[in-house]
């Protein structure tokens, strides 16, 4: 080892992103202009260098131990370009294809690394350069140890540190630990630049004694400053000092240049479209590959040929390791693996695996059967001789077994220079979970669609292959049946297994280069990159702790709301006459509209009465008392099968508590949905709702911290339509329904009539929803013209509500959506529909859409700044259920009030509105107590 090269990646990404100002893009769309400077400086840098060793250092996108220091280091950092984000992958990837070592680390900047390795280096007696500008890295100049401007082909020395520090190297730390940084929000001390610092260091040697003097220093606010911030400079020291004794897990040895890999290099660059750079390549090796090179890159920078949708299919079954081992290298090599698996169950927390698909290439997949059984196996396990009969498998099946196909495949699937793409890739991270497999980084093509299509479409692999790859899969009931004749994917043929799943990954793999470039090219890489992406982590550890529920609760709860159904029957019986089946919608028509003689009766197709809740709450507004008894029948019945008896069956036999499922790509506005159990749907203010809540209880010797935002929607109201007086009332803490009532209503707030104040909060409420008059006549029990009348008094009062709601419909009918303060986009469909009831129904869904999907925007920001502050200051508390506004923790009762304060802290200060944030807090032994 003669002579080191060690390459600050993040920094020469920057510069290539910033030097390279003309717009280009890959076939695909994604855009490659840093890529191309990055790739461009790099064979450069490797033609000129008489280096033997070779490494690029990059930083990792999480905190790092300089977080836990000090908590607001780089909080300011404004976030990269949205054209750059999708460029960080494709660097690592050009830097692997040109066979030099792609380095990062978790908890540790590229800083620490360099400085690590180089302290190596010299150790071992070579010459170091670091190829990079950042003045951070100057610390680490002296010996055999420089600093390299590639662009500007001038190496930095000790001379040049002193001309930009004033100091030599090794003080270089304590400048700037008195200067202190605003980029990267280290304090230092107030009023002291960099050239003060070297005059105080010169003078008085290091950061200790300039301390310690500081009493003694004439200048009164140089002085006053140095003694009150004292503690921030030595905080400081500590933040700008690299760390040079980082546990590096690659050896230094194995950064030894090694031969480029010719074709692979060239299918790289062909990939992003870099003919000028392949013709240099092939120029330098006296290679010919023109015949393969198309079409030059046009003046906008786009690739002319048309994406290839339709690529020719191969797909191939692994039956052993030597198989499985090629298409592992294969991935390790290209930095990008498709990932699918095939298990028993929907329920992940119940199913076993029993393959798993893999793709690199469009059209190339591989299916890797791990636990399929034929006949004679589901026998010898006890399966039934009906159930064995449905299976396909009559012969021995030849598959790698789970244990050795697993630990084959658990090396990539954590290997963080492997991006894995996955669809709804949330099932398959806890499918690998249960086998001890902690995969990342991840990709989702289902959260990639639904950031750019929210509202439009379903997000399933099967319409998105339709709708984008205009390819029809293979369905699921096409190899495994439906109904009681479908088996489990382990009873699958494994041809018919092979073509199913490996279709999978294919089309996931081929989703993937259509969808992601244009997040960059429709501005949506933040709202996938900062809130999507790394929410799906979070819902995936919430789901897989589960929460706790108190079965004996339950059915306690159960045999009252059973007694109380017996008791409506009664009432029902008594109301109509005659017994009848109360829950036979014909019968209940019936009833109504023909043996009672209501007027309005409508039917269905088939004859039969409509009598649904809208049907049922019309008649009720009316004064009719049936419709009453049965729409709490209903709901009672509902809540009874639902949760009361159906939560007993989710109880998961191994965790012992239920774990629901939350879809993040369900709702149009952003909203998380709840399944299996539901939980969105208990009722927040009836009895029973909250007798429900108490069944969900804290885990032993915790207590349930309940964390909710006050009024967030009206909130947000506040502050897009920009009411003053709205705004004015929760800067003071006012009742904001007693004040609308007040100027709505004309009335006092002294001793102002609840009935007054609930008809304003109604109509706050409502106005969010878009509602009508008709809809709040209805809901508050009056006249349509005396709500009517309501509705006109909101406005006058507040007229920039209506302006907002008019633009917004304006917007959505000119554009087809409307966004969130945080820029996600809401799709309305029906915005432009010739019928005036759909479009009616749109345009409210619009008006909505902005406020509820930017509360869904905060409550996602605060679930990721609630689990990182957790993380952060290592706190046992759990976060376990996300329910509308409002966070459930699991917290040991020591820690109760820091973890109180901690929540309430991040989540008030998640965003930045014109009204503060309030989050009410509440805890218990129950769910019940806390809320």
């Amino acid at each position: 080892m003669k002579h080191v090269f060690l390459i600050d990646g993040s920094g020469f990404l920057f510069r290539a992103y910033f030097g390279v100002k003309i717009k280009m893009s890959r076939p695909d769309g994604t855009p490659t202009n840093a890529v191309y400077g990055f790739t461009q400086m790099l064979m450069k840098l490797v033609d000129d260098t008489d280096a033997d060793h070779i490494a690029v250092i990059f930083d990792q996108a999480r905190k790092t131990f300089r977080n836990e220091i000090y908590s607001e280091y780089k909080a300011h950092r404004p976030p990269p370009p949205e054209d750059l984000i999708p460029q960080f992958d494709l660097v690592r990837r050009a830097t692997t294809a040109m066979n030099i070592p792609a380095i990062d680390m978790e908890g540790y900047e590229a800083d620490d690394l360099i400085a690590t390795y180089a302290k190596q280096a010299s150790e071992m007696g070579a010459k170091v350069t670091i190829v990079s500008t950042d003045k951070d890295l100057m610390q680490c100049v002296g010996g055999n140890i420089s600093l390299y401007d590639a662009m500007k082909n001038i190496e930095i020395g000790p001379d040049q540190v002193i001309e930009k520090f004033g100091v030599a190297p090794n003080k270089v730390i304590d400048v700037q630990a008195l200067a202190g940084d605003s980029a990267d929000n280290i304090p230092g001390v107030a009023g002291i630049g960099i050239k003060t610092a070297a005059l105080l260091i010169n003078e008085y040697g290091d950061l200790d004694s300039v301390l310690a003097n500081a009493e003694n220093i004439k200048q009164t606010k140089r002085r006053e400053a140095l003694i009150e911030h004292a503690d921030l400079a030595r905080i400081s020291r500590e933040l700008v000092t690299l760390k040079d004794d980082v546990p590096i897990d690659v050896d230094i040895k194995n950064f030894a240049i090694k031969k480029i890999d010719k074709e692979k290099f060239i299918e790289f660059l062909k990939e992003q479209a870099f003919n000028s750079l392949i013709t240099r390549f092939e120029g330098r090796y006296n290679l010919n590959h023109k015949n393969d090179i198309n079409k030059e890159i046009t003046a906008s920078g786009s690739n002319s040929e048309p994406h290839n949708d339709h690529p020719e299919i191969k797909y191939e079954l692994i039956q052993d390791v030597t198989q499985l081992s090629s298409w592992l290298k294969k991935a390790q090599d290209l930095g990008v693996l498709a990932f699918d698996t095939e298990t028993t169950s929907l329920n992940p927390m119940l199913a076993e695996l029993v393959g798993f698909s893999l793709s690199v290439y469009p059209g190339n997949a591989c299916y890797v059967p791990v636990a399929h059984i034929n006949q004679q196996e589901q026998v010898s396990l006890g399966f039934d001789t009906e159930e064995t009969s449905k299976t396909k498998n009559k012969d021995d099946i030849k598959q790698i077994s789970r244990d050795e196909a697993i630990t084959l495949i658990k090396p990539i699937l954590e290997d963080k220079s492997v991006l894995k793409i996955g669809h709804n890739i949330k099932y398959d991270t806890k499918i690998l979970s249960h086998y001890g497999v902690d995969i990342f980084p991840i990709e989702d093509t289902m959260l990639i669609s639904y950031t750019l299509e929210g509202g439009l479409h379903k997000h399933n692999l099967d319409d998105l292959a339709q709708l984008h790859l205009d390819h029809q899969t293979i369905k699921f009931k096409e190899v495994a049946g439906s109904g009681k004749s479908q088996i489990t994917f382990d009873k699958v043929p494994l041809k018919e297994a092979l073509n199913y799943a490996a279709e999978d990954a294919d089309i996931t793999l081929r989703l993937h280069k259509a969808l992601k470039p244009r997040l960059a090219l429709e501005h949506m890489v933040t709202i996938y990159e900062k809130l999507e992406r790394p929410l799906s982590y979070i819902l995936n550890k919430m789901e897989l702790e589960g929460i706790r529920v108190d079965v004996d609760v339950l059915r306690g709860l159960s045999a009252d709301f059973n007694k109380r159904l017996g008791e409506l029957e009664i009432e029902i019986y008594s109301i109509v006459g005659h017994d009848f089946n109360v829950n036979s919608p014909k019968q209940l028509g019936e009833i109504l509209f023909e043996e009672m003689n209501i007027v309005g009766g409508k039917k269905t197709k088939s004859g039969a009465y409509k009598t649904g809740a809208d049907i049922l709450e019309g008649l009720a507004a009316d004064g009719h008392k049936l419709p009453v008894k049965i729409l709490e029948y209903r709901q009672l019945a509902k809540l009874k099968s639902t949760y009361t008896d159906s939560l007993i069956e989710q109880i998961n036999p191994r965790t012992k508590r239920v774990h629901t499922n939350y879809g993040q790509a369900i709702t149009s506005t952003g909203r998380l949905s709840s399944n299996d159990p539901n939980l969105q749907n208990i009722p927040i203010r009836t009895e029973e709702g909250r007798k429900i809540r108490t069944a969900f209880i804290a885990s032993e010797g915790n207590v349930l911290l309940s964390a909710d935002y006050s009024q967030i929607e009206l909130r947000l109201l506040a502050h897009v339509a920009k009411i003053d007086s709205l705004k004015e009332a929760f800067h003071k803490g006012v009742d904001i329904h007693a004040l609308t009532a007040s100027q709505v209503f004309n009335v006092s707030l002294k001793d102002m009539d609840p009935m007054v104040r609930r008809n304003a909060k109604a109509i706050n409420f409502g106005i969010i929803y878009g509602i009508s008059a008709f809809g709040l006549a209805r809901q508050l029990d009056i006249s349509r013209n005396e709500a009517a009348e309501y509705i006109s008094a909101y406005f006058k009062q507040y007229p920039g509500i209506r302006d907002y709601m008019e633009n917004t419909k304006m917007v959505a009918s000119e554009n087809g959506y409307v966004t969130t303060l945080f820029g996600r986009r809401c799709y309305i469909p029906g915005i432009k529909d010739p019928n005036g009831a759909v479009r009616s129904f749109a345009e409210r869904a619009a008006i909505n859409a902005p406020i509820q999907g930017g509360a869904a925007d905060i409550i996602k920001k605060a679930m990721l700044g609630v689990d990182d502050s957790l993380s952060k200051n290592k706190m046992a508390a759990k976060m376990l259920l996300q329910v509308h506004d409002e966070l459930i923790l699991d917290v040991p009762k020591n820690e109760l009030e820091k973890t109180v304060i901690l929540t309430k802290q991040v989540m008030e200060s998640i965003a930045t509105l014109d009204v503060p944030l309030v989050v009410d807090t509440g805890f218990g032994k129950n769910w019940g107590e806390a809320h």
